[in-house]
């Protein structure tokens, strides 16, 4: 039988999006990720001196520039993984 993983069954429920508001480019919109990737998300904007709202607005400006991009939740989540395994 296969060794259980050492994940918490608090840490299960608490992966439930999130929903926030963020304006880019002048328009509110509404975006859904899970607690740990906002945390992480504002942590990043702090560490560039950016608000958040700028920093999203930067990362959506680039997905806009490219032709087929994911939508931004996805996009969000891996910046948020590239800057979690990335030397600080």
């Amino acid at each position: 039988m296969a060794e259980s993983l050492p994940i918490d069954r608090l840490w299960m429920t608490a992966a439930r999006p999130v929903k926030r508001s963020v304006t880019i480019a002048g328009h509110r919109t509404s975006i859904s990720l899970e607690a740990q990737f906002w945390q992480e998300l504002r942590a990043a904007a702090v560490r560039r001196g950016l608000s958040l709202n700028q920093m999203v607005s930067q990362i959506d400006a680039e997905r806009s520039e490219v032709e087929g991009a994911a939508n931004l939740s996805a996009v969000l989540r891996v910046f948020v993984l590239r800057e979690v395994k990335s030397p600080q």
